[in-house]
């Protein structure tokens, strides 16, 4: 009997999958110090290992990555939008396994997975056209026989820091400008949901991509740090919490890297009285629960300005019983697990507190049903807290998961400054019919990402995504325009030619007598 039962764990263990690093064009064939453990949310269940990086894999990933950059910087725009339309058709190809590897290592239903995977695919799209995007300027006899031109060039080995919500978006957010600019890339992706970016190295390296200029290293904090203070990294790319925001770009800076650190959010979605109610309730839901509520820019608080207060949660309250909880895997879900226990477990937690400090709680999603899922999954429903005042903690933490905070404020005047005294400024939205008070409040809120009965803000990929406030470190947002001058350098050069009369080769151009 006991050698049955070891060889039934032996079979278990040889049944998990294996993620380790991608460094100079192939999968890393060393031997990890440590490992992460890899979960299924929707089953609680161990599926897999991840190899953590120690510095001296980092150091090998930049040593390739520098390697690559001598000869990728020189390569022709053409030759690199080439690259670029292969990996974008390879994506295409590979959308449904990029988003099911989504689904089964961090949770999120089919559509979200998906969506996830078109979003990202619009920045790739974004890249390919490289060749104009990297177009400088030109004046001609700036001064007599003197013209001046600008121009842009790749700042040498870039990084990315991405976390587990996005795990093929945010990472597509980044590494297609920088590369298309002539960098090359070290991704340090989240150690909980690995496996889309190794498909995507392997995507690259299909494309043609040359060795070295993708690779990735997995890992926690040892890895963060030696990216972070690695003298090989000319920037850094980061997207997290706030806490981790600001430590990333502190260390950075100090160590002399360009960074860009977009951190946490406290997203606002202010509904006026005029607004269409039955519109803000169905974008309040599919806003603060869609993707579990795990996404930065997910709403997490409405303010109703007086008096519809009563009726908007209502309103929520009875589209929530509608919502099928399940598995990323059936087809009837709508809203997955979380990606962790211990995270679900402080969501849920604010629950509890929220009461504890005087608020209502309209909806305990910890007694919404669960179809298909085992009891073991992850598990918290959609859940609303009424009544919600700016000292809570369910207000003044970022909770990242399906808890939505319903604030109440009378006048529109108020609801503004509610959401301008917030340290957070990544996304705001607000509801109304009256275009006029629209356009104030497009003028005068303190974010980076403004709705107009739109609830998430997110912007196409030829804008720039980033916030205000504490939810950015840094000057340059990702993506679009801010995107390609983040990876590059700007040079501009002032030159004089001699006139040939003036001494110089003879043309052989015919000489009038």
């Amino acid at each position: 009997m006991g050698k049955q039962t070891s060889d039934a764990r032996s079979a278990e263990k040889r049944a998990i999958k294996h993620c380790s690093h991608w460094i100079g064009g192939k999968p890393w064939d060393g031997e990890a110090e440590r490992h992460g453990d890899i979960y299924d949310p929707a089953t609680g269940q161990v599926t897999g290992q991840v190899d953590f990086a120690a510095p001296a894999e980092v150091d090998l990933a930049v040593s390739a990555a520098a390697d690559a950059f001598r000869e990728w910087s020189r390569v022709s725009l053409a030759k690199r939008a080439t690259v670029l339309f292969a990996f974008r058709e390879l994506v295409r190809t590979h959308a449904d396994e990029l988003a099911s590897l989504i689904t089964s290592e961090h949770g999120k239903v089919a559509a979200d997975a998906a969506g996830e995977v078109a979003r990202g695919l619009e920045v790739v799209e974004f890249a390919c056209g490289i060749p104009h995007l990297l177009k400088g300027g030109y004046s001609e006899n700036v001064s007599t026989n003197v013209d001046s031109y600008s121009i842009r060039q790749p700042v040498g080995v870039v990084a990315g820091i991405t976390p587990f919500n996005f795990p093929a978006m945010v990472p597509m957010w980044m590494f297609p400008l920088a590369i298309a600019c002539g960098n090359t890339f070290v991704l340090k992706p989240s150690e909980k949901d690995p496996s889309a970016s190794l498909l995507l190295a392997s995507l690259w390296a299909e494309a043609g991509l040359p060795d070295g200029v993708f690779n990735v290293v997995h890992g926690d904090k040892v890895a963060v740090d030696a990216v972070a203070r690695h003298p090989g990294i000319a920037a850094v790319s980061f997207v997290g919490s706030t806490p981790i925001a600001r430590y990333v770009y502190e260390t950075g800076t100090s160590h002399g890297k360009r960074v860009q650190a977009l951190g946490g959010a406290k997203n606002h979605m202010v509904v006026l009285p005029d607004a269409d109610l039955d519109l803000a309730a169905d974008m309040a839901v599919s806003a603060g629960f869609g993707s579990a509520g795990e996404r930065c820019m997910a709403i997490s608080a409405v303010v109703a300005v007086d008096p519809i207060g009563d009726d908007l949660v209502g309103r929520i309250r009875e589209r929530i019983s509608g919502l099928r909880v399940g598995p990323g895997t059936d087809e009837r879900a709508e809203m997955g697990p979380l990606v962790t226990g211990p995270h679900r477990d402080r969501v849920a937690s604010y629950l509890d507190s929220g009461v504890r400090e005087g608020a209502t709680l309209a909806v305990d999603g910890r007694a919404h049903p669960v179809i298909g899922g085992a009891a073991e999954g992850f598990w918290l429903g959609p859940s609303v807290l009424d009544h919600v005042t700016p000292s809570m903690s369910c207000y003044t933490d970022e909770i990242f998961g399906p808890v939505l905070s319903v604030l109440r404020a009378p006048s529109y005047s108020s609801a503004v400054d509610l959401v301008n005294s917030n340290p957070y400024g990544n996304g705001v939205a607000i509801f109304t019919c009256d275009g006029g008070a629209a356009r104030r409040f497009v003028s005068e809120v303190q974010a980076g990402m403004v709705g107009v009965n739109v609830p998430i803000p997110v912007p196409m990929a030829y804008y720039s995504f980033g916030g205000w406030k504490a939810s950015l470190f840094g000057d340059t947002h990702v993506h679009g325009t801010e995107g390609i001058h983040f990876y590059t350098r700007g040079k501009v050069v002032t030159s004089r030619w001699l006139d040939p009369s003036h001494g110089g080769i003879n043309l052989g151009f015919p000489v009038n007598a």
